[in-house]
Parts: C-alpha cells; structure tokens; sequence
C-alpha cells in the first residue's frame, strides 16, 4: 500500500516540503504537457458540504489534466445528509479512490475523514483553514515579486476568518512579518498569533490602515462575511473604515500587489479601482489554483519521482 500522505495544513507540514510542492507547480505551469499523464489510473473523490466555485473546477479540471479520475459530490446527494458519520463515509470512499477531498465547515468533520480514510485525505476549506488557497496565494507572490520569506504582508478586514488564519501558518513557516489592520471585534485569535510568533512570525495588529499598509509589499482582504458566518454578522459600519482603497494601495510598497481569494464583493471590502487596477493580482490567484492543486495530487498520489524532500513521508 502507498504511503497516505494528507495536506491538511500548512504547519503541519515542513517548509521543504511547502518549497518543494511551490517549485512543482511552477514547472506544471510551465510546462504542462509533460505531466500529462502523471496521474493514470488514479481517481479522486470530492466531497462538497459547502459551496465552491475555483475549488472545485481547480481540483476537477486538475485532476483530468494529469490524466487521472475524478467524481464530485455534494452533501445531499450522500449519505452524510442523512446522518452518516465522515468517518464511515471515508472506509468506504477509500476503498474506491486513491485520494479524498472535503469541504466542509467543521473541521472536525475533516479531521475525522483523515482519521478513517486509507487514503490521502485533502484540505478543500474548512471555517478554520484553507491551505489550498494560501499556497496558490504564495505562487501569485513569487511570480510578481520573489520568494516571500521574510516579507512584510498586511490584511485587512475580518482577521478572524480561515484566511487570515492560514495566512497566520503560513506566516510561522516562511517567517513573514504579517501586519492586521482590523476592528478589535474581528481581530485573528489569540491563540493562533502566538503559535505564529512562536514559530517564528512577527505578527502586528493594528486598527490603524495606513501603519499597516506601510512597507508592506502585499495587502489581502477578503469577503466581510465568510461562508457559514451569516450568524455573526457584524454591521458593515465596524469593517467599512477597513477598505482596501487608492489610498491604502498607495501607502504599500510602489510595487505592492493586491491579493483576494475571491469571491469579491465589490465596493465593500475593495474598491472596483483596485480589484480592476495594474497592482491587483486576483486573477493569477485564481489560476494559480489549478497549478498549485496539480502539485498538490502529484504528491498526494504519490508521484515521488517529482520530489527529493526527505519530508515525503
């Protein structure tokens, strides 16, 4: 039996391995006709509770360009809808697929599928986490800028959200100076800042958005209320002074990008002028899912020819 390897998060993972899946997806990128095939005879099953738009094309159309297998289904077409456990749906999803995709809201439902399955198991978002993003987010910041280690970031907005959170992994893995510029009702938990700075991230919160834009070389935000998050919803008046506008923009570094997982809401958390202007990077961001994802199955299916990182296993 193959080795079960899952990419669940990023600081469970090592940062040679996180360079090393980074460096893949720039070849596949580049050339993708010589992976064509890498993926033959192997399938994929995607298991959707909640919605998904580039996850789940990324992932699909992935998974056939490297000629491998692939079956999407949502809550209510499965049993879960209609109480079967993660953990039992996993037994037996395994036993037809060689990997398994979950995106879910709990994160404990995730856990419990890695913790049954026989088969890697992959991150698709969970309300704590989404490391597939994160790490096509880094590809988008290599490309235009370099290697990201040690750079200043700044988000803005709602720094509570699985974004914010896995920016905060990854902030611990490639020693980044994260700046938040946020309300404190929407400040990242406390617990996961000091884990980043005990892994060796300089982590700043600030309700200032300008002190956080300065030096920065990259400024985020995303959507002011995240998937599931509907109950929590706080008046756009608490997170309106934390626009990602011109004037932010132009406090950054002179050749800052903007970043945004998408979807966006346009006019709330970013201005039409920077999501459309020449710093904005979100549609690399998108793409680069595809690329990043394709590295993601290879290591996942066990392409080990691709690797040298003695932290495969």
């Amino acid at each position: 039996m193959s080795i079960k390897r899952d990419f669940l998060d990023l600081d469970g993972l090592g940062v040679g391995l996180l360079r090393e899946l980074l460096e893949l997806a720039s070849k596949v990128k580049a050339e993708p006709t010589l992976y064509c095939t890498s993926l033959a005879g192997k399938s994929l099953v995607m298991v959707f509770e909640a919605p998904s738009t580039r996850t789940r094309v990324s992932f699909e159309m992935a998974m056939r360009r490297l000629g491998g297998d692939v079956v999407s289904l949502a809550a209510h077409d499965m049993q879960l809808e209609r109480g079967e456990t993660p953990g039992d749906t996993a037994r037996v999803l395994s036993r037809y697929a060689d990997a398994l995709l979950l995106r879910t809201d709990e994160a404990s439902r995730l856990q419990a599928m890695a913790e049954s399955s026989r088969v890697s198991v992959i991150n698709g978002l969970t309300r704590l986490s989404h490391p597939c993003q994160i790490m096509a987010d880094i590809m988008t910041f290599e490309e235009r800028l370099g290697r990201i280690d040690g750079e200043r970031l700044a988000y803005f907005g709602d720094a509570s959200n699985n974004v914010a959170a896995t920016w905060l992994q990854a902030a611990g893995v490639f020693g980044l100076e994260l700046c938040f510029a946020c309300p404190e009702s929407h400040r990242p938990e406390a617990g996961l800042v000091e884990r980043a700075r005990g892994n060796g991230a300089k982590i700043v919160i600030t309700d200032d958005p300008l002190a956080a834009a300065n030096g920065s070389r990259a400024i985020m935000t995303d959507v002011w209320v995240s998937m599931g998050d509907d109950a929590r919803r706080a008046p756009h008046n608490a997170l309106a002074g934390y626009r990602v506008d011109s004037k932010v923009m132009g406090g950054a570094r002179a050749d800052a990008i903007f970043m945004h997982c998408l979807p966006a809401h346009r006019g709330e958390e970013v201005t039409e002028e920077v999501l459309e202007g020449e710093s904005s990077a979100v549609w690399d961001e998108a793409e680069n899912r595809l690329h990043v994802q394709k590295a993601i199955l290879l290591w996942c299916l066990g392409a080990d020819n691709l690797f040298s990182s003695l932290e495969l296993g």
